[in-house]
């Protein structure tokens, strides 16, 4: 079970960005990326429309989650998780979130912003079992450590 992820530093800055510019709206999309063992490294964020029509829920387009694991099989590189926002704030899995995580071993980041904060969103990251989530720890190296692997 993935237990750290490496999660650059650009990349945390574009989710907190996607997350300030859906506000009050969830964002949604794609971690591309990497695992061995229990480490997992991410190298892309694929952003996708939500579209959950109630503000406070989340839903990737099927079609780009097809087109994205067409375009990984057979590459080093994959969709390893999922991201969305939590405009309430709260950094953890909501009840939707537990029901939702079906697929072991699937990342699930999530950007808490919250409006009073206004420039700031705490991104966490858990993994599911299956059954429910547990937390990941997130390392940020800064652009000059991060190389992403090729294609």
């Amino acid at each position: 079970m993935i237990s750290d992820l490496l999660l650059p530093d650009p990349l945390r800055a574009h989710l907190m960005k996607e997350a300030r510019n859906a506000f009050p709206r969830e964002c949604c999309g794609f971690v591309e990326g990497t695992v061995s063992g229990a480490h997992a490294r991410a190298t892309a964020l694929h952003a996708t429309r939500n579209l959950a029509v109630e503000p406070d829920r989340f839903e990737i387009d099927p079609a780009v989650q097809f087109a994205l694991l067409r375009r990984f099989r057979g590459a080093e590189r994959g969709i390893i998780g999922c991201y969305h926002s939590h405009p309430n704030g709260r950094p953890g899995p909501s009840a939707r979130d537990c029901v939702a995580a079906v697929e072991e071993d699937f990342l699930w980041l999530i950007a808490a912003f919250d409006e009073k904060a206004c420039e700031t969103a705490t991104v966490t990251a858990f993994v599911s079992t299956g059954h429910a989530f547990s937390p990941v720890r997130i390392e940020s190296p800064s652009l000059d450590r991060f190389e992403a692997p090729p294609l």
